[in-house]
This record gives C-alpha cells, structure tokens and sequence, in this order.
C-alpha cells in the first residue's frame, strides 16, 4: 500500500496574514505539519497543494515536494477542501504518481504529531480501510445548545436538559486534524467529515489555528511541551 499525505495550504487568510507560514514559537506554522508527516512510519509522499510562492518555498525547505501549484478557482474561500485534494490526486496521477491510501493532514493543526498520524493509519487498515477522521470530546454537550427562531430559543436536542452534567452522554467533535481514505473514494462526492471510523485525540494536540487567540493558544502548549 503507498500512502500519501496532502497538505492544502493556499496563501489568501482572513483571520490571520498569510497564515500558514505564520510564526509560531520560531517556525513557520506549516513545518510542523510537514515534519509530523516526515517523520511517520507509513507515509511514502509528502505533497503540498498551494497557490503561493512564499509556501512553496517554505514548504519545500522543509522537505515536502510542491511540484504543482494550485489554480485560483481552488484557491478561494469558498473553494471545498476535497476539490483540492481531487485536484491534487489528479495531477499527481497524470504525472504517474500511483497512491492507494490519501491522508490529508491540514496545516492549521500544527499540535498533531507523528505518532498520532500512525496510529491513526493503524486504525484505518485494522477497519478495512474505512474512512477515518480525527475527533477529540467536545467542550460543550449539545444538552446545553440552542438556536433561535422567531426570538425563542429552541433545543439542539429534543430532551430535557435537566439532566445532571455528569450523567450526560459523551459528545464528540471533528477537530480538522486527520482524514484518511482509500484514494478511489475520493471523490467530488465525498465528505471527509462524515469518515465513519473515530480517531480519538487529546484536546491539548486539537487546536485548530483560525485566529491570534488560537495562535497564542497553541504556543502556550508548545512552550509547555518543551
């Protein structure tokens, strides 16, 4: 089976300038993607699909191929992630570049290391290789959730919420860092966060990089980490 990590990285970001190649405690917020994904057992490839010069640049210094760069139509915000990566398989196979298994690893989760991304594959090939996708508890039970329609609130959940907080169900949420598939189901069609097989992470190595609180957020485990 050869395995290939896919990295989207596209230059335009709203919340934070440029954020892939941001600084987090003195590295590129990209390179800790690319090194987790080097320093796996299984993964045979690491592909970076981006619009931009200055992340090819960074991406390649830190050892992952760039041989194409991303066109604008896939660059936008409102591009979907899985057209970047069917992009990327495609070019990858014109190319002569064969994969079975695509594992999409985005740069905005820079705490996910490499032993989690192999035991995530792991559990990927001990279910027949279904869809896998990363998930950690969520802070929130949708217990507590409401939405509000014609200025009332109404419950997420059609139960009592009187429950108490320590008697309520588990709940968990996709935390954007792993997906892995079999490359023949991906597909315009295919919602990575609809993967069925769970890969359990903390919530310390979860952090999703969307703002300067999240940024100062994920240097702060960092630091503690070092």
């Amino acid at each position: 089976m050869k395995i290939v990590a896919i990295i989207p990285a596209r230059g335009g970001s709203k919340g934070i300038p440029h954020k892939n190649i941001t600084n987090l405690c003195g590295k590129p917020l990209i390179g800790y993607t690319i090194e987790a994904a080097k320093q796996s057992t299984y993964i045979d490839d690491v592909i970076v699909s981006t619009d931009d010069l200055d992340i090819k640049k960074v991406s390649e210094q830190y050892g992952a191929l760039v041989p194409f760069i991303r066109d604008g139509h896939i660059a936008s915000d409102e591009a979907k992630t899985i057209s970047v990566v069917v992009d990327a398989i495609q070019r990858l196979q014109a190319r002569g570049q064969e994969y079975d298994v695509v594992i999409l690893l985005q740069p905005t989760s820079p705490l996910r290391t490499a032993e989690e991304i192999d035991v995530a594959i792991e559990v990927f090939f001990q279910h027949q290789m279904e869809g896998v996708v990363s998930i950690n508890v969520a802070d929130i039970s949708p217990f507590l959730l409401r939405t509000i329609h014609n200025h009332k609130l109404h419950r997420i959940i059609d139960e009592s919420s009187t429950i108490r907080r320590q008697d309520m169900p588990t709940y968990y949420e996709v935390n954007g860092a792993i997906y892995i598939n079999r490359v023949e189901e991906v597909t315009e069609d295919l919602s990575f966060n609809d993967n069925p097989i769970p890969y359990i992470m903390n919530r310390d190595h979860s952090v999703d990089i969307d703002t300067w609180d999240d940024l100062i957020e994920a240097e702060k485990i960092l630091k503690n980490r070092i």
